[in-house]
């Protein structure tokens, strides 16, 4: 039986009181009272569920619910997505406590209501309803997940070692592009963190004696630096290799989103350079791009007139779908250490990393999803790319598995700031987009 609005509401309300926040180590008791909370929920459906404390570390809830009739033979389908979620401050910004689930003109506002606990509980609540009516034609798997908020690894290693099967996969942590529009992921770019180290001597030297003829750390590190970052909009072409193109359906797709100018606006940002805003989609979903996130060297709040013998960098490259990590990290370092001046000490540091994922347009799988959400929103879906990182598809791909990244979050849900929202009527649409989609993924062969 469908649950009722108030039903769903009540039982996302409970979760949502956990305070399941992966970054803070005062908060891992919550992490863990979140799992076992969620593995309940998977029993509470039919089906079976244990809490696996990964390598001893923060635990995943990995469960199962069969198919109504043959499971041993219907297909299945590994649902993936997250019960942590992101710190709750500044908790003054908040108009209502972050941890309780508050309704107010048509929106749902919590911590984590968003990103991602509300689209967690509809791939369970789906799987129960059908379950229930006897009517569930795909074993439903579930792979649910504890750091994501703050980059962990477990699952992506279990998913390399698991032996199950999996006809099809479900990634559902993301949003519409716009509201009321179905949306899927083709593809998500990858992540290369570097912590970048440069030193020129023994000890920082007085400019007055040694301007003009000693090496200047500082000055060193931005000579490096230019050897990667993005000249008129593309970096450099050894850091290009690699990438696949979008398909022509993709780029109709992206035709209809709203123009680069509005975006950049909205954000009170300005464009890099000429051509950003017309390229606003390829370059922030299929083009690779590096940032410089943070410089230190010397002093610069100080009057303090030295060359600083070191300074540091974190800097990072988003690499496009058909890259890999391992020769995208090979070829940034080896410009880094080629650009840098004679007597310079170069230390490069990989302190993150993610795959980029890639889904054909053209899988059945995402075709039989799109179906079903266009069936339940009465509205054509896009196909769009991503230009953060889901390191789970990557590793789902690696496997051959068809995934199917979507969600329902609306755009501007302020996840990871104050006041996350939800729109409440996608409650309920959301349990029957899902159940629709575990009922054509039962045409899978």
């Amino acid at each position: 039986m469908t649950p009722s609005y108030d039903e769903l509401r009540d039982q996302l309300a409970e979760l949502i009181a956990i305070p399941s926040v992966s970054a803070d180590p005062d908060h891992a008791g919550d992490v863990v009272a979140a799992a076992v909370w969620v593995a309940d929920k998977i029993r509470a459906a039919g089906g079976t569920a244990n809490v696996l404390p990964w390598n001893g570390g923060r635990p995943l809830v990995i469960g199962e619910v069969a198919a109504s009739a043959r499971p041993e033979s219907s297909p299945t389908v590994l649902c993936y997505a997250h019960f942590d979620v992101q710190p709750p401050d500044p908790l003054d910004l908040w108009e209502s406590p972050p941890f309780e689930l508050t309704e107010r003109d048509g929106w749902l506002f919590a911590r984590g209501v968003a990103d991602d606990k509300a689209q967690l509980l509809m791939l369970v609540e789906a799987a129960r309803v059908l379950a229930a009516a006897g009517e569930l034609p795909v074993n439903v798997r579930f792979a649910l997940d504890s750091e994501e908020e703050v980059g962990g690894q477990s699952i992506i290693e279990w998913v390399a070692a698991d032996k199950g099967s999996a006809d099809a996969a479900i990634v559902f942590d993301g949003g519409l592009e716009e509201l009321g529009v179905p949306t899927f992921n083709t593809a998500l770019r990858g992540l290369c963190y570097f912590h970048v180290t440069v030193r020129t001597g023994e000890r920082d030297l007085h400019s007055g004696l040694f301007g003009g003829v000693a090496l200047n750390a500082t000055h060193a590190l931005m000579q490096s630096l230019s050897a990667v970052v993005a000249k008129d909009g593309r970096v450099p072409e050894p850091l290009r290799i690699g990438t696949v193109p979008p398909t022509p359906e993709e780029i109709e797709g992206w035709r209809k989103l709203a123009e680069g100018d509005g975006l950049l606006a909205a954000v009170g940002a300005q464009p890099s350079d000429a051509g950003a805003l017309d390229e606003y989609y390829v370059r922030t979903w299929a083009e690779p791009s590096v940032d410089v996130h943070g410089i230190a060297g010397g002093s610069p709040d100080l009057v303090k007139t030295v060359l600083p013998v070191e300074a540091r960098a974190n800097v990072s490259i988003r690499i496009a779908p058909g890259q890999n990590v391992a020769d995208v990290s090979v070829t940034f370092e080896r410009l880094l250490r080629e650009a840098a001046p004679e007597g310079a000490d170069v230390t490069v540091k990989l302190q993150s990393s993610a795959e980029p994922g890639l889904v054909s347009p053209d899988a059945p799988a995402l075709g039989l999803a799109r179906e079903a959400f266009e069936h339940v929103f009465g509205r054509p879906s896009l196909l769009v790319r991503v230009g953060g990182s889901v390191p789970v598809v990557a590793s789902l791909s690696a496997r051959g598995i068809p995934t199917i990244s979507t969600g329902i979050a609306s755009h501007d849900s302020n996840a990871h700031s104050p006041n996350e929202k939800f729109p409440a009527e996608y409650l309920l649409l959301g349990v029957e987009a899902v159940r629709e989609t575990y009922k054509r993924l039962g045409e899978l062969a």
